[in-house]
């Protein structure tokens, strides 16, 4: 059968309604854009970028609160510190793979310089994962014209997901991996706001496989679908942004950052020591002006009331990651090598033998 979403297969994760594209681009002003690079010559490429602009692309003039988390430091992740010193978000985030976050991140400088002649200083957000099994990393193949293409096509709406992006060559459970988002609309009191997850998924063993609580990696042998050769079992990592518009502070933006692990851990990640389990969220209910001369009102949810937007972080991650297993295609990369999809058709059968799916 052709690639799907999970719930197009008839998955449903969880409890929460989804917003209407089941993407972090359900979050009002979120938008995203990817730049994927596949060819053979004159060196193997099977990479990318992806770039998540919050405000409408204006983040630079409109801030947003946000916190991160990291569940396992094997990774990278630009422009953190002066996130947790400050607890604001002033640019796009872009995520990409390991060898190409200097040059991404020279070329978000280089984007806001141009449309903001003003900023004197930028530390963008770039986080990565590791893409040298399928892509030539030491190629380099990224340039700041591609930055800025997936700058440009960032939109609302759906969201492609797979091996798109950053995502291009990446492998997760020792299936092909990449791109996958989801959201969740979770009810507050009286009000209801949206949150959305987008993941670059590169981590994980097969065995550690669940969908919905069952242990479907173990159910698919080596025999039926052939496990890529990788230096190191469980290497590689998973990259999570997490965005909402509910009215949140940075420290409540780290507490929902660091509810992404629990998502990670019921699809079966368990932050190996090879991987880099990065987490990033952000808030929109808030609006901190870049020039503001004076105090600026801000509101925020009491602590006692934050558990549905917990639930939903949660939901929205562990589908964000299915998503991405579901929607990747199997590709052969440099030397040869091959990743191979999860076989959607065996997936509906064992759902269905376990009376998970009708």
């Amino acid at each position: 059968m052709g690639r799907a979403r999970l719930r197009d297969l008839g998955i449903v994760i969880g409890e929460l309604p989804t917003g209407p594209y089941n993407a972090i681009t359900d979050v009002p002003g979120v938008w995203v854009g990817h730049t994927t690079l596949v060819y053979d010559q004159p060196r193997v490429a099977r990479t990318g970028v992806t770039v998540i602009r919050p405000r409408y692309g204006e983040i630079y003039t409109d801030q947003c609160f946000a916190g991160y988390h990291s569940f396992n430091g094997n990774g990278e992740m630009t422009g953190v510190l002066w996130l947790k010193e400050s607890g604001q978000l002033g640019t796009p985030i872009a995520i990409t793979n390991t060898h190409q976050v200097g040059i991404v991140r020279d070329a978000l400088v280089d984007y806001e310089a141009r449309h903001h002649p003003d900023a004197s200083w930028l530390l963008p957000v770039v986080a990565e994962t590791y893409d040298g099994w399928l892509n030539d990393i030491n190629g380099f193949h990224l340039t700041h014209d591609h930055v800025f293409a997936a700058l440009d096509a960032a939109a609302s709406g759906p969201v492609a997901e797979g091996n798109v992006g950053g995502g291009t060559g990446m492998i997760c459970h020792d299936f092909k991996g990449g791109i996958g988002t989801s959201s969740r609309v979770a009810t507050v009191g009286s009000e209801q706001y949206t949150v959305g997850a987008l993941v670059q998924a590169n981590y994980g063993d097969r065995r550690d496989l669940r969908v919905d609580g069952a242990p479907i990696g173990r159910e698919i042998s080596e025999a039926e679908v052939p496990l890529p050769w990788l230096p190191e079992p469980g290497s590689g990592s998973i990259i999570i942004v997490v965005a909402t518009d509910a009215p949140l502070l940075p420290y409540q933006c780290e507490r929902l950052a660091q509810r992404a692990t629990v998502g990670l851990g019921r699809v079966g990640g368990i932050g190996h020591n090879g991987s880099g389990d990065i987490f990033l969220a952000f808030a929109t209910g808030n609006h901190i002006p870049n020039q503001a001369q004076s105090p600026t009102d801000v509101s925020y949810l009491p602590n006692r009331m934050m558990n549905p937007l917990f639930y939903a972080t949660v939901e929205a991650v562990e589908e964000a990651i299915l998503n991405a297993l579901t929607a990747a295609e199997t590709l052969v990369g440099f030397q040869g090598r091959t990743a191979h999809a999860l076989p959607l058709d065996r997936l509906q059968t064992l759902l269905r033998g376990r009376r998970i799916l009708g």
